[in-house]
């Protein structure tokens, strides 16, 4: 898998895959190739056994610090469009991913590569990264997601405010105000993603897959949408006998206390 690609750096395991993006000569950014190369390692790793796939930056520096500014730089109207529709529909796919995506964020993370953070279900920050949407300092806006998921991730307030300022936020106040989900001292990167998984891990593939669908499926929707494609993943998990195997093994041991039981209880009280 390794050898497919020349600016990711994988660490695959059994569980849980680490991709660390490699273009550490202009800030781990992303350009085409880059995209077309995450898109073919989610493929790949939706076919494997894991469950959880993991971004870091390369080196100790940068996540990802935004766009390629060679290739923007060339950009002409159409050819913006263009870019931020490729994108949008990369951070999409991700989003859409059974996967678990994590983007542990090691370094500096700002416009795409912020944008590209938020598109990932969970997110560890050492307290050394630096994490904003500064586009407008360079006169121009987040074109890969951020006007919109930002503002559904901590309120239009707060949002409006990180992207007409272009501020970044350490990786401490990016936990406070919950763009991230914690932030770990510096070196212990690794080890705080492994803390916030491995609860996770715990809980069956497939009901992991069909929850975070479900949170999705609220995004943009009206709630009554929302909670037909609820229902409609919860009949799914009924597919599997995990449950009902859970059940059985509680009532057998004794763990678990049934209908007809507590119904004789409670008519026993009453006498």
């Amino acid at each position: 898998m390794a050898g497919e690609f020349s600016l990711l750096s994988l660490r695959p395991g059994p569980q849980i895959c680490w991709a660390a993006i490699e273009r550490q000569v202009d800030r781990n950014s992303i350009n085409s190739q880059l995209m077309a190369e995450v898109e073919a390692l989610l493929e790949q790793v939706e076919s494997s056994p894991a469950q959880v796939l993991v971004f870091t930056g390369a080196g100790s520096s940068h996540f990802i610090g935004g766009a390629d500014g060679i290739e923007m730089m060339q950009l002409d109207r159409p050819g913006a469009l263009a870019f931020s529709r490729r994108f949008q529909a990369l951070l999409d796919r991700m989003e859409a991913s059974p996967l678990l995506l994590v983007a542990a964020i090691n370094g500096l993370c700002f416009g795409g590569g912020f944008e590209f953070a938020l598109a990932c279900d969970l997110r560890v920050a050492a307290h050394g990264a630096r994490i904003g949407l500064p586009e407008v300092k360079v006169g121009l806006i987040p074109g890969g997601g951020g006007t919109q998921r930002l503002p559904r991730l901590v309120g239009q307030g707060l949002a409006m405010e990180m992207i007409l300022g272009g501020k970044l936020h350490p990786g401490e106040d990016a936990a406070r105000l919950g763009l991230v989900h914690r932030a770990v001292p510096d070196g212990q990167l690794e080890r705080g993603v492994d803390e916030l998984l491995e609860p996770i891990l715990r809980n069956p593939g497939y009901a992991l897959s069909l929850a975070k669908r479900a949170v999705k499926a609220a995004q943009g929707n009206p709630l009554p949408q929302g909670l037909e494609a609820e229902a409609e993943l919860f009949s799914h998990c009924h597919d599997q006998s995990f449950f009902r195997d859970l059940m059985v093994e509680q009532m057998r041991s004794g763990a678990l206390t049934t209908s007809a039981d507590q119904t004789r209880t409670t008519k026993g009280d009453d006498k």
